[in-house]
């Protein structure tokens, strides 16, 4: 068995689907592309799909998806520096609950910080630098 990247999909559920795309429209400064799947309302992370790179979503489908603080944690790509994008949860309705914070400076992991988005969902940035 060949070994390649531990995810090949995420979805962070929301409750109210144009506030939370505001939310990560404004804290990545860039636009969502939506889309309808079934019964959920889709807006996706930018990505390089041809490329086989790894992506994601928000997605709002009550009958599926329940906002959670203790739910499972996803790491967001933030480089080049994730304290461009912390700079901006708090003005656009989340919480910062962990700020840049240096995983192990022996190993070289970067940096990570933790929000609550504008959903209540706790969500994890992280970067190089």
């Amino acid at each position: 068995m060949e070994l390649t990247n531990a995810i090949n999909w995420f979805e962070i559920p929301v409750a109210d689907f144009d506030r939370a795309r505001k939310f990560y429209e404004t804290i990545f400064s860039y636009q969502m592309p939506e889309n309808q799947m079934g019964e959920s309302r889709m807006s996706f992370f930018l990505y390089d799909f041809k490329s086989g790179k790894i992506g994601g979503a928000i997605v709002y489908n009550p009958k599926l998806y329940t906002p959670s603080d203790n739910g499972t944690l996803v790491y967001l790509n933030c480089e080049p520096d994730l304290k461009i994008v912390l700079d901006k949860v708090e003005a656009a309705g989340g919480k910062i609950l962990e700020p840049k914070t240096v995983i192990s400076p022996e190993q070289s992991l970067g940096y990570w910080a933790m929000i609550t988005d504008s959903e209540g969902n706790r969500v994890a940035l992280h970067s190089m630098h």
